[in-house]
C-alpha cells in the first residue's frame, strides 16, 4: 500500500503545496463547513491515483485545501462507505493519505440514528467509543511497520484531549453535546426493529453506517482523531416510524450550523 500511498501524495503536491494542520472527513448532508470555508484548491477524487469515487448522491467526492478561521485544512467533501462496494483498504485510503501530506490531528463528522431515545434529532453527539459491526477490518492483512504497528491499542480510540476541548468549547457557546457510543452497521438499508434492541442491548447510543474503519486507520497511524455524530433520527424500535432520506439530509442540514460552529471555534483555538 506505501507506494500507492505515496503515488497519491505525489499528485496532490503536484497540484497544490497548501500545508494543512487538520483532516476533516465530512459526512453525509454535512456541506455546510466546506460552504463557510476560505477554499484555495479543489482535488476530484477521480483524479487522485489509487482513490475510488464516492457514488452517494449527498458526497461531492473532492478533496478541499484551505482556511476556516485561519487555519489550514484539508476536507473530505464526501467519504466511501462499505455497503457501496468497496474494501477497507479503499474506504480508508484517504486517511492514510492525509496523515502522509502532514496534518496533525483528523476531525470525522457523520449522520446517524439515536437509539438512546434521550436524544433528539438535529443534535450533536461526540463519539467516546465505538463498537464495529461491519463485515471487516481496514488492518487485516499483511501490516506495513511504516504504517503503524500490527497491534494497535485501541483502549482509547477517540482523542481525549480533543474530546476535553470540544465539550468545553460546546459548553462556552451553549451548544447542546452529547457524548456516547457509536455503532457502525453495514447498510445501506436502515436496521429492523429486533436489530434497534439489539443494538441497545450491545451498548450503542447511536447507530451509523461509516466513521469507525477510519478511526481504526488514524489509530493505526498515531493520528490523533475525534468525531461527532448527527442525530439525524429517533430509533424506537417500539414505535419505529418510516424514515426518508428527505428527512434525514433536512435534520442534518438543522444541526449543520451547530456543527459548523463548534469545529470552526475548535480551529480557531490552535492558532
Amino acid at each position: 500500500m506505501l507506494p500507492q500511498i505515496e503515488e497519491a501524495v505525489a499528485y496532490i503536491r503536484s497540484r497544490t503545496k497548501h500545508q494543512a494542520h487538520t483532516g476533516i472527513i465530512l459526512g453525509t448532508g454535512l456541506s455546510a463547513l466546506a460552504k463557510s470555508a476560505a477554499i484555495e484548491h479543489q482535488i476530484s477524487y477521480r483524479d487522485i491515483p489509487h482513490f475510488v469515487d464516492a457514488t452517494v448522491e449527498t458526497h461531492e467526492g473532492k478533496l478541499l485545501f484551505g482556511h476556516i478561521e485561519s487555519h489550514p485544512v484539508v476536507m473530505m467533501q464526501g467519504r466511501f462507505h462499505f455497503y457501496e462496494g468497496y474494501s477497507m483498504q479503499e474506504i480508508t485510503f484517504p486517511v492514510r493519505v492525509m496523515k502522509m501530506l502532514g496534518i496533525e490531528r483528523l476531525l470525522i463528522s457523520n449522520a446517524c440514528g439515536a437509539v438512546n431515545l434521550k436524544y433528539k434529532t438535529a443534535s450533536l453527539m461526540l463519539i467516546d467509543d465505538h463498537i464495529n459491526f461491519l463485515p471487516g477490518n481496514p488492518l487485516v492483512g499483511p501490516n506495513n511497520n511504516k504504517l503503524g504497528p500490527r497491534f494497535p491499542d485501541m483502549s482509547r480510540p477517540y482523542d481525549v484531549h480533543i474530546n476535553a476541548k470540544l465539550k468545553a468549547i460546546a459548553q462556552q457557546l451553549n451548544i447542546p453535546l452529547e457524548e456516547g457510543v457509536y455503532a457502525s452497521w453495514i447498510g445501506p438499508n436502515l436496521e429492523t426493529r429486533a436489530e434497534y434492541r439489539f443494538l441497545k442491548m450491545a451498548g450503542a447510543d447511536v447507530v451509523g453506517m461509516s466513521t469507525v474503519p477510519e478511526v481504526i486507520v488514524a489509530n493505526h497511524a498515531k493520528l490523533p482523531v475525534a468525531a461527532i455524530s448527527v442525530i439525524t433520527d429517533l430509533c424506537d424500535p417500539d414505535n419505529l416510524q418510516k424514515t426518508e432520506l428527505s428527512e434525514i439530509l433536512g435534520n442534518a442540514a438543522l444541526a449543520e450550523k451547530s456543527l459548523s460552529k463548534l469545529i470552526a471555534a475548535y480551529l480557531k483555538s490552535l492558532d
